[in-house]
């Protein structure tokens, strides 16, 4: 409260002339000032919070502040992050490489294709992506197809609107000679709502986006995707070159 009188009583350092060409509608600095006094004196005012005081003054700060100040648009004014630039995984497709040299095996073709703003869980969406990977295109839409999920449906149709966008535009000559290299899930925008509960309480609910990413690459599928768990004999050996590897410290 005395933040703001001292904010109205500094005015009186200033020129009148100044106040006439602020202040239309005669709203002199005197009104002002005893607008607040009042405002003071009030004890409905003092008990409510200083939200209440914030909205009361800002039905007579418009009169008083510049143009310049007021926030045009208010509208399309947001804080999400729309600085994230999903295009940059389609620009791969754009990328060329040199020539090959003679008896270098063939580079495989291979082609990328993303969806964006998928009303869906990204944790959800996240089971999904990792369910085809090092699959066969025909094998992951045919697994997709029994999985009773909306994400599933719409990495389908991710996959298979990529199958079509490698034979068409990358020259791949069988649409099911392609594997799944790639499949992840990014994190879009997350729009705030609020839930009406008892006791004159509301709850926050989050809607949450999420992008979907695939990468086709020609050829059959590896065998295996991930690296495979190491055998007995296999651990055995490591344990023993890690042995052998032992240096002492600070001699030859």
């Amino acid at each position: 409260m005395r933040r703001w009188s001292y904010a109205f009583v500094s005015f009186t350092y200033l020129p009148d002339a100044y106040f006439h060409s602020k202040f239309p509608n005669n709203f002199t600095l005197s009104a002002c000032l005893s607008l607040v006094f009042l405002l003071q004196k009030s004890m409905a005012l003092r008990s409510l919070p200083e939200l209440a005081f914030r909205n009361i003054g800002s039905i007579f700060l418009p009169r008083i502040l510049s143009s310049e100040l007021k926030i045009k648009d208010q509208k399309n004014f947001h804080t999400s992050n729309i600085n994230c630039k999903i295009e940059k995984w389609s620009d791969q497709n754009e990328w060329v490489y040199p020539p090959q040299k003679p008896g270098e095996p063939r580079r495989p073709a291979w082609v990328c294709h993303y969806r964006e703003n998928i009303k869906y869980s990204p944790k959800q969406m996240w089971y999904v992506a990792c369910l085809v990977r090092g699959m066969s295109v025909d094998e992951a839409i045919k697994q997709l197809s029994f999985v009773p999920k909306k994400g599933a449906v719409i990495a389908k149709e991710v996959i298979e609107e990529a199958q079509e966008l490698a034979v068409k535009e990358h020259n791949v000559e069988f649409k099911s000679n392609l594997w799944v290299a790639e499949s992840f899930v990014g994190k879009s925008v997350i729009i705030k709502g609020l839930r009406k509960h008892a006791r004159m309480r509301f709850g926050v609910i989050h809607y949450r986006y999420c992008h979907y990413f695939v990468r086709l690459v020609e050829g059959p599928p590896p065998k295996h995707y991930y690296t495979p768990e190491l055998t007995g004999n296999e651990k055995l050996e490591e344990y023993f070159s890690e042995l052998r590897a032992r240096k002492i410290h600070r001699t030859l």
